[in-house]
């Protein structure tokens, strides 16, 4: 069998068009957040590092619609919490939290977080997920657990520990809370909270019709390599950035 070869992120040829690109993908997050149903009032962010000042980075408005999010939009902070770019108020939550996580993780292009119904639902078993089907799989030994609630996150020391919750995996259950995934493109980051959230929505009908069969360590293990990286992830939301695009196309107004 010949082997699959898949796409690969792109190439710039300066710091601009990668601003401009990684704000496109972020702007398009937004939407299909919104699409899918992930926005809760004025909670959830999804930040995007800006290439050029590693320690600012992109995000929401304050209570802009996820469904109304443009490039135009978009604000960039900086590494105190101060707007730079944008001249909009922004979540201090959103500070508190993605600004660790960004510091702790250089790696680390984009952080995802919203109060989605399905991983808040299973983020009140403080649980983390079991190997139940291909696509659960993952997320099988790279997610984390944040097992504290102590209200709505405003204090960076909060940040810095959920920031250590995740370590160096793509995502971490917020118990009580909701989810929260990263990766090395917008794009992966995006398309992992997205997968996290349908696992947690498997997972809970699975287990309030029966008694689930996990898939066995080695074979979880293995099929975590295949479904499991970041190509995998920013490829899978390729498909998702057309869609919205297309059928959405303010979003990209710069």
């Amino acid at each position: 069998m010949a082997e699959l070869r898949l796409p690969l992120p792109p190439a710039f040829a300066t710091v601009g068009e990668e601003r401009l690109h990684r704000k496109q993908r972020l702007a398009a997050a937004f939407r299909l957040f919104a699409h899918f149903g992930y926005e809760e009032g004025v909670a959830g962010h999804i930040t995007a590092r800006d290439p050029e000042r590693p320690d600012h980075f992109w995000v929401n408005p304050f209570g802009e619609p996820f469904a109304h999010i443009r490039v135009r939009d978009l604000v960039l902070l900086n590494g105190d919490g101060v707007v730079v770019e944008g001249g909009r108020p922004v979540n201090g939550a959103a500070f508190a939290i993605h600004s660790q996580v960004h510091a702790a993780r250089p790696d680390v292009v984009a952080a995802a977080h919203s109060h989605s119904m399905y991983g808040k639902s299973w983020s009140a078993l403080g649980r983390l997920l079991d190997p139940l089907t291909q696509d659960a799989c993952a997320f099988y030994g790279d997610h984390g657990l944040f097992d504290d609630y102590t209200g709505v996150v405003l204090d960076v020391e909060e940040g810095k520990r959920i920031a250590h919750a995740l370590g160096e995996r793509k995502a971490v259950i917020l118990r009580n809370h909701g989810l929260l995934s990263v990766g090395h493109t917008v794009d992966e980051a995006a398309f992992w909270f997205i997968a996290m959230d349908r696992a947690c929505q498997s997972q809970l009908m699975a287990e309030a019709a029966g008694t689930p069969v996990l898939i066995e360590a080695d074979d979880a293990a293995h099929t975590y390599r295949q479904v499991g990286s970041h190509t995998i992830g920013w490829f899978n939301f390729q498909p998702l950035y057309e869609m919205i695009v297309r059928r959405q196309p303010d979003l990209l107004e710069a």
